[in-house]
């Protein structure tokens, strides 16, 4: 039983070998006290039927598999997007390290975040301490040239008012007294990973507009804002910018991680990289407007650009797929007075054509569809473009308002008609839903392949593959390159789903002199 320094294997293959087949079974004999594999079949069974998805509905104690994270992920993406910025959790170092582990594990880089490692005294007798030694050893270590605070759990239960330990972190002379910490309190338990980059950026706008909007005027600059939400797909950040270029429109985009996110390996470690500077956000209340590409998930931000910098807030959808990129370059075009160029009109043209040559593929199949509020209405929204059938639609963080929003939206479409939209449900019910009343695919994030596995468990006949779109992808690679919104988003999208569609369509059809009456070579 022992690797070859030739022929090292990763645990597949490796395990299937039979000394370590046996060597497992023994384990599973000798000391996991298991059902029988009948028994086992048996519960498997069951929980593939209504009776089981009704009582899984009924559910309220647990969550299985959430389909969300906590808001101090969120917080801590919003503050990579500011130059030179650390992200700085007041909690404990594990929740720290669970923040960097799932950015490392979807965008594959090296990610910033610093915590002041509060333990069991200062879940006792607060983390002002923690916080006094912790900001001091991040400016002094790390030279950021802002941190930007955020909570978790433990200092939200214990009651840390972060704004009284900066202050005193400050006059204790820990750090300089002009040294910019904007905070945001994000506890766990409440919201989600939006709700925390919603109350992060509020909190960074705060600090660098409230207390000077006397000097500022709307419009002065003649910018249009652009505030993107919690967005992990880096070629939206960039669609975004070479739209607004093309059209000529002078723009500050606001929490930017992209250079960060992805930063060459030419030998030079960058720890910061890019990021939107703290004299954009200080000039932010002059722009024109401010533009929410993901305005479900942007309450706060909205509420502070509205009441504090007096903007009014163009009332848009996320701009995925056709119709809403559409609206979403017109609104650009009356606030900015710029034209919509000849450029993306052939951009459009051809997103155009594209639908069309897919439609016959697309037209009727039917989705399962699980993310975040935004992205799952604006995925929603391309599917019925497409001539496509949701039939499950869950978003864990989504409240009534967007629920409703989006029943408006499926019942004004012949597509939308047998779609159930859920809210507060976790990727368990999802799981109850597909085995009940069977969609073709699913579209969603890297846990949806357990889902894929166990409807593949209980026969080929009963599998529902799964296209990975949202957050987080673990298990592919390259993807959080990739773009959803736009022209050019809708272009890769359509392209990914209906590639599926026709892989799923050969994997069907290869079976010589039987199903291969179908095995076409032009699709």
């Amino acid at each position: 039983m022992s690797q070859q320094v030739d022929n090292i294997k990763p645990s597949y293959p490796l395990f299937r070998d039979d000394e370590y087949k046996e060597m497992l079974a023994k384990k599973r004999d000798g000391f996991e006290e298991k059902h029988s594999q009948e028994k086992i079949d048996e519960v498997f069974q069951w929980t593939t039927t209504l009776e089981y998805q009704e009582l899984n509905f009924q559910r309220e104690a647990l969550t299985v598999n959430p389909a969300k994270a906590c808001q101090p992920l969120g917080s801590v993406l919003c503050a990579l997007g500011f130059e030179n910025t650390m992200p700085y959790v007041h909690g404990s170092q594990g929740c720290v390290a669970y923040f960097r582990t799932y950015f490392n594990r979807h965008f594959k880089e090296p990610i910033s975040c610093v915590s002041d490692s509060m333990t069991e005294d200062a879940a006792v007798f607060g983390g002002q301490q923690n916080m006094k030694d912790g900001l001091q050893n991040c400016r002094e270590t790390y030279k950021p040239d802002m941190i930007a605070v955020s909570t978790t759990c433990m200092a939200e239960v214990i009651g840390d008012d972060l704004n009284a330990f900066i202050n005193n972190t400050k006059k204790d002379g820990y750090i300089p007294d002009e040294y910019p910490v904007p905070f945001a309190h994000t506890p766990s338990f409440v919201g989600s990973h939006v709700t925390g980059w919603d109350n992060m950026f509020e909190g960074i706008a705060r600090y660098f507009t409230l207390k000077d909007m006397d000097s500022k005027v709307v419009g002065s600059n003649k910018k249009v804002n652009v505030v993107p939400g919690f967005e992990t797909y880096l070629g939206n950040f960039r669609v975004i910018k070479r739209m607004m270029s093309e059209m000529g429109v002078d723009y500050s985009f606001l929490s930017d991680p992209e250079e960060v996110l992805d930063t060459p390996a030419d030998g030079h470690f960058r720890m910061y990289s890019g990021g939107t500077t703290q004299e954009e956000m200080k000039d932010a209340p002059n722009a024109i407007t401010t533009l929410l590409l993901q305005p479900w998930q942007l309450e706060k931000t909205k509420k502070l650009v509205e009441g504090t910098w007096k903007q009014e807030v163009p009332k848009l959808s996320i701009p995925m797929g056709l119709d809403w990129t559409d609206e979403f370059l017109m609104k650009v075009s009356e606030v900015s007075g710029r034209p919509i160029p000849e450029s993306l009109t052939k951009e459009r043209g051809r997103l155009v054509d594209m639908m069309t040559d897919s439609h016959t593929w697309m037209h009727g199949k039917k989705f399962a569809l699980w993310g975040d509020p935004d992205f799952v209405m604006g995925m929603a929204k391309f599917l019925l473009e497409l001539g496509a059938e949701p039939t499950h639609i869950l978003a864990n963080n989504g409240n009534k308002r967007w629920k409703k929003a989006l029943d408006a939206i499926l019942a004004e479409s012949p597509y939308g008609q047998n779609c159930t939209v859920y809210i507060g449900k976790d990727l368990w019910h999802m799981r109850s839903l597909v085995f009940t009343n069977k969609p073709d695919f699913m579209i969603g994030n890297s846990y949806g392949k357990f889902i894929q596995r166990d409807t593949l468990h209980k026969g080929k006949e009963f599998e529902v593959p799964l296209i990975r779109l949202g957050f987080p992808i673990f298990d592919r690679h390259h993807l959080h390159r990739q773009t959803t919104l736009g022209y050019e988003g809708a272009m890769q999208m359509l392209t990914t789903i209906v590639n599926a569609i026709l892989e799923r369509l050969d994997e069907e059809t290869r079976g010589m002199q039987t199903t291969d009456y179908n095995y076409d070579l032009v699709r």
